[in-house]
């Protein structure tokens, strides 16, 4: 008994390689093609396939969202999905979304069959490329929230920096928050070391350039 097969791209010429290496093989047919999310999501309520491969970026809807339609209608079919060498965020997106796998567009037969049994059998198996590729992403996040979360200045210091931005001195952003310059040193201290900087000139250029003020 052959595995049904759901192909999901918005290139005909992926779709159709895919499908030739598949008919290589006595276990797996193709039972559907789509070109995006949408059509792909309408074909299920009457295809019934043991595994989706499906592209993460097509038009009208993306991979992504389609799995999204798919958890909220609890439709528990495998998803491998297909990607290019520019998606690293979209792939850690995917697994979270419980993709069992990826495959480069240009992955090889032995792989493609590989991957495809082991989400048929629940697993997730990710070729060790694809596997650096996902914890850089995954630390590139990380890296990204640690600065956001640097950034979150205090009331008095974001007040502080708007002042600096704006050309005031320390003598002068005492006088106006009613604290003494030390305060005022000491605010500027802990802003420098929340943005990651050593001078008045660059808080301000980081700032602006995270839009935490504006002159």
């Amino acid at each position: 008994m052959k595995h049904k097969v759901m192909i999901v791209d918005d290139h005909f010429y992926i779709r159709e390689g895919l499908k030739l290496i598949l008919e290589t093989s006595h276990s797996y047919e193709v039972v559907a093609e789509a070109e995006d999310g949408a059509a792909a999501l309408t074909l299920l309520e009457s295809e019934k396939p043991d595994v989706i491969l499906i592209d993460l970026n097509m038009p009208r809807m993306s991979g992504l969202e389609a799995m999204q339609e798919m958890k909220a209608r609890h439709w528990e079919i495998p998803v491998i999905i297909l990607t290019t060498y520019n998606e690293d965020e979209l792939m850690l997106r995917g697994l979270e979304l419980g993709a069992k796998g990826y495959l480069l567009k240009d992955t090889g037969r032995e792989t493609l069959f590989r991957t495809l049994e082991s989400a048929l059998r629940g697993e997730t198996l990710l070729q060790p490329e694809i596997i650096t590729r996902v914890f850089q992403a995954k630390q590139k996040q990380e890296t990204t929230s640690k600065a956001k979360e640097s950034t979150q200045l205090s009331e008095k210091e974001r007040y502080v920096l708007q002042a600096i931005a704006q050309g005031y001195r320390n003598k002068e952003i005492a006088a106006e928050m009613g604290i003494s310059e030390r305060t005022v040193k000491a605010h500027l201290t802990s802003l420098y070391n929340k943005l990651g900087v050593d001078t008045r000139s660059q808080a301000v250029a980081v700032a602006l350039e995270r839009g935490i003020v504006k002159i």
